[in-house]
């Protein structure tokens, strides 16, 4: 049985921000009391160094034009820190509210010195049954990535193990190619989802096969929901990585724009994937209601069976139960054993003869 979904994975509540002025950065979010985490990594083809920083100004005071800097925040409830962020590197008013607002649709922004990304994060949580949906926003500026989370912890580890280990092109490369590897990251995730999700659906397919009860109904509306949550953070996927593709800023260069391209591929992937297993979870729901009503059928047919031969069982009852003083076969001794029973047996038998018979069951 599914446990109990978590309030705001679909929709996130905006209350707080009715009434204030375009580009107010409010926190509008559910997850204000988790810890505040900021970590910087800077490397070249030669050194990596990693710290984690007390303030976010640490974070720009070794900045060097021939290192790649990338910063990492986690906990966007502090809004101080974002602003502290944005007046540093000069981000649009806009841009802030967007990166508290973790309702955010998954999009892509050009600004003059910076380019703005959003998309979500998708993992399963430490229970392993239910998918946690987490807003992650970029902002690359020249040699620098900075990239917003709402909770400690990612699925970024295997892009810090290759900048760390020195392998591939990390290393080689610039900070747009860091961006592209973390969102490869993200996406590659929502295959492991994928699968986790199929190996469900398939188990689920067999129990409604098999035992359709409310549990089972209840599965179905929560398998549902997950994956109205993948497609969700999947399909604005496609044109944000559309948008990165024609984007004629210098900040992302030609050799980076093939890469996007095929994470762009991932995408279309996975789209058809989840609107397959969406088929497919429609279906089950059809078939669950098939049984459960040709189950409800069987039952009314057992019953009108009963009630078909008790009908006429009990016009006879009525008919031998009248108190009338000439009544035939009154003064018969077997009238009872062979000409009452006798024929409540040959009416019972005679019936069920028939409907066996026509096949009635």
């Amino acid at each position: 049985m599914p446990k109990k979904r978590k309030k705001g994975r679909l929709f996130t509540a905006t209350a707080k921000k009715a009434g204030l002025p375009p580009g107010t950065p409010v926190y509008v979010g559910d997850r204000a009391g988790e810890p505040i985490r900021i970590t910087r990594m800077t490397y070249d083809e030669i050194s990596c160094d990693e710290h984690v920083l007390k303030k976010i100004e640490d974070g720009f005071d070794r900045e060097s034009p021939s290192s790649i800097t990338w910063i990492n925040i986690d906990g966007v409830h502090d809004v101080q820190t974002v602003e502290k962020v944005g007046a540093r590197l000069g981000l649009h008013p806009l841009t802030l509210e967007d990166i508290v607002h973790p309702g955010q649709r998954p999009k892509f922004e050009e600004y003059e010195n910076y380019l703005f990304i959003v998309l979500r994060m998708l993992r399963y949580g430490v229970d392993a049954a239910s998918v946690t949906s987490e807003q992650v926003s970029f902002i690359l500026c020249g040699n620098t990535l900075i990239t917003f989370q709402e909770l400690v912890g990612d699925v970024f580890e295997p892009v810090r193990q290759r900048i760390r280990a020195g392998k591939g092109r990390a290393r080689k490369m610039g900070a747009d190619y860091l961006a592209y590897a973390l969102m490869d990251a993200a996406v590659d995730q929502y295959f492991t989802i994928l699968e986790t999700i199929g190996e469900k659906i398939e188990t689920l397919e067999e129990q409604v096969l098999a035992t359709p009860d409310a549990s089972i109904l209840s599965s179905i509306h929560y398998m549902k929901r997950e994956l109205m949550l993948l497609r969700k953070s999947v399909w604005p996927l496609r044109e944000l990585l559309g948008g990165i593709q024609r984007t004629e800023s210098g900040l992302i260069t030609p050799a980076t724009r093939i890469f996007v391209r095929d994470v762009y591929d991932h995408t279309i992937q996975i789209m058809d994937i989840v609107e397959s297993f969406r088929d497919v979870v429609s279906g089950m729901l059809d078939i669950y209601l098939s049984s459960v009503s040709n189950r409800m059928n069987a039952t009314m047919k057992v019953l009108t069976v009963i009630a078909t031969i008790f009908i006429p069982l009990s016009f006879i009852t009525g008919i031998f139960g009248m108190n009338f003083e000439y009544f035939p076969e009154l003064k018969w001794a077997w009238a009872y054993p062979w000409g009452f029973w006798g024929i409540i047996v040959a009416m019972v038998l005679g019936m069920l003869y028939v409907f066996k018979r026509n096949k009635f069951f």
